[in-house]
């Protein structure tokens, strides 16, 4: 693992409560940065992910709010900015595959106006609005934004086709925000292939023995991996922006 000397940073990490939002906000408590939690209102894996931060010795709060609702998400981050006293680093992790099992890119019907709109606010919209009001305190710090995008957005399918034009779009916006907020903000993105988490889709044994067989370094990442790849754009790459980093073992090439 990568050494961080985070003290006195203060982090925002959407989607915080599972998976690689939680072990990216583990991370830096880690490293000594105070993260602020962000999940959806009544789930409560929020206020566990909270706690076992805090029993470790990090520092974390709860920053609840539904990125789905515009008016929600902009007032989450602002109170959340407001409990930090100020943002070094916004994490937006925050996603949905929008479904439970995977739709073959043939079966255009599965592919519902329903599943467009959930996958694309949830993955891409809710991007841009923590990004537009976070950036007046990432500004005043010269802080970063990651977003989590995925190897679905390089033109591969992944859940579904909808889910990967998401990611995609995560990866233009982010070329496009590192214009917009730069020359104080750095903004690039992660693009994990396949992560072991607890992640809603459920890939079949032969999928996983085949994608693990198809990938050079002959594994699946943790979220671990992605954490570390994370916590690197958002305070080493000093001279990188607009970038998109792929943690793949090697799948996509």
């Amino acid at each position: 693992m990568l050494s961080f000397d985070l003290a006195n940073k203060r982090a925002l990490v959407t989607g915080g409560a599972s998976g690689i939002g939680l072990e990216t906000a583990r991370q830096l408590a880690a490293a000594g940065a105070v993260v602020a939690i962000n999940y959806l209102p009544g789930d409560p894996r929020g206020p566990q992910a909270v706690e076992s931060i805090l029993a470790a010795g990090g520092q974390a709060i709860a920053a609840p709010g539904d990125l789905g609702i515009p008016e929600a998400a902009d007032a989450m981050v602002k109170q959340a900015i407001s409990d930090l006293g100020g943002l070094d680093l916004l994490v937006n992790n925050a996603g949905t595959p929008g479904l439970s099992k995977p739709i073959p890119i043939s079966d255009l019907e599965a592919v519902s106006e329903e599943l467009w709109a959930l996958i694309l606010n949830t993955n891409l919209m809710s991007v841009f609005r923590c990004a537009k009001a976070a950036a007046p305190a990432l500004k005043a710090s010269g802080g970063a934004i990651v977003n989590t995008a995925s190897i679905a957005g390089f033109s591969s399918v992944s859940s579904s086709l909808s889910y990967s034009a998401s990611k995609a779009a995560v990866i233009n916006l982010t070329k496009n925000l590192a214009r917009a907020l730069a020359p104080e903000v750095r903004v690039n993105a992660v693009a994990p292939g396949a992560v072991i988490s607890s992640w809603a889709i459920e890939w079949t044994e032969d999928h996983k023995k085949t994608s693990e067989s198809a990938t050079p370094l002959q594994r699946w990442c943790t979220t671990g991996d992605v954490a570390e790849m994370i916590l690197y754009l958002g305070f080493a790459a000093k001279m990188t922006t607009g970038q998109t980093l792929i943690a793949d073992g090697g799948i996509s090439i």
